[in-house]
């Protein structure tokens, strides 16, 4: 008789400790062996540089035991919160009416030349789920002041992508120009480039770079800052709807693609979720990303937290979690055959995760996306077939 004693085990008890070392090919590995290889090989390069970026932002939690004594008597909220998998708890609506203040974009913000575009900005009515933190992620003030950048149609509105940004990478022209978003506003969709807190216009004035904020306060922090990720976007998809859009689907890379994901799972509205390389499990991600991998490997055990527990921990913003709102017809999922950010094994992950989701592999990195026209035009198709 077979053995159903897993069925109702959870995900981070699941997958085994050393997850992170899984094989990882796709059948783009043998067509484009060069592209892949060569490709990934950058990766481990520019991986190393952002892991030491995240590393410096993290060492004062991590390296005092103090901190770290603290952090995992609040993380053990988010715990039971995660067993409980409750997504009407952890993903609080909105309130439906917002001040949303709207302005056209001038300088020196990025204007895309001869497209309407406004800079729409309101204040988070968010509030940490966490009793013990709603004082302390409160004063984060400016994070809570939410930009996004619109791009509409003189005769709209249209169908919108609202596009969300990876880590670090805020910047609407590059965000625009990386993933050709002018060329969906010329097929008719409007643009919502959305910027996630502690990002851009939402950094901390002191923050030495953007997104420092996301990771510099500790996990509990970065756990209410995934949580309002996905309440802030939701207010602007209330305002959308406000403005008399009926169809809106929401896409992103790495950062911004777990973002997406995560929407899917609060929220049934979306046309269509589009996760591009996306960051789907960071606890298991990290164990590969020197420095910060021999970091963790000390601190961790140290304290007495396994694997397992760090999944547990960070499981309420994990779309694994969870069964997504959104029919998974609707969710294309696109990696990186040479992608070692976002490695392919946790692309697969999320996409048999989620079964009926689309997958689409290019044969590049995480940052360079070669053939990319290919996953562009296949994209639009998939936009049209979800909008119609």
């Amino acid at each position: 008789m077979p053995d159903d004693s897993s069925v109702n085990t959870p995900w981070w008890e699941k997958l085994p400790e050393d997850y992170y070392c899984s094989p990882q090919f796709t059948e783009l590995d043998a067509e484009h062996p060069g592209k892949v290889y060569g490709s990934a090989a950058m990766d481990y390069v520019l991986r190393t540089g952002l892991a030491s970026l995240v590393t410096v932002a993290m060492a004062p939690q991590l390296l005092s035991s103090t901190k770290m004594r603290r952090e995992l008597s609040l993380l053990k909220f988010y715990a039971d919160m995660a067993d409980r998998a409750d997504p009407a708890e952890v993903f609080a609506a909105p309130p439906r009416h917002v001040r949303i203040d709207q302005a056209p974009t001038a300088w020196p913000a990025y204007r895309p030349k001869g497209i309407p575009s406004r800079l729409i900005r309101f204040t988070s009515p968010y509030v940490a789920v966490n009793p013990a933190l709603r004082t302390a992620y409160g004063l984060h003030r400016q994070s809570h002041t939410v930009a996004a950048q619109h791009w509409i149609h003189p005769d709209g509105p249209r169908p919108t992508l609202i596009f969300t940004h990876g880590y670090m990478l805020d910047s609407y022209g590059l965000n625009s120009a990386m993933f050709s978003l002018r060329w969906f506003y010329e097929k008719g969709y409007d643009i919502l480039l959305y910027t996630l807190p502690f990002h851009g216009y939402r950094k901390g004035l002191l923050h030495p770079f953007s997104g420092f904020g996301f990771f510099a306060n500790g996990f509990a922090h970065l756990n209410e800052a995934m949580l309002q990720s996905v309440f802030d976007l939701r207010i602007l998809m209330n305002y959308l709807e406000d403005t008399g859009v009926r169809k809106m689907g929401i896409s992103g890379l790495s950062l911004g693609g777990y973002i997406s994901a995560l929407t899917a799972c609060a929220d049934p509205r979306p046309a269509f979720v589009i996760p591009n390389a996306p960051a789907v499990l960071l606890t298991d991600m990290v164990r590969e990303w020197a420095p910060m991998s021999r970091i963790f490997g000390h601190v961790m055990p140290r304290n007495g937290v396994s694997i397992q527990d760090q999944r547990h921990y960070m499981a309420i913003h994990t779309a694994l979690t969870y069964k997504p709102m959104v029919d998974p017809r609707r969710v294309l999922i696109i990696g990186g055959a040479g992608d070692r950010f976002t490695a392919p094994r946790y692309v697969k992950l999320l996409h048999e995760h989620w079964t009926g989701s689309q997958i689409h592999w290019f044969p590049g990195n995480h940052i360079m996306h070669l053939k990319q026209g290919d996953y562009l035009r296949f994209m639009k198709k998939f936009m049209d077939d979800c909008c119609a």
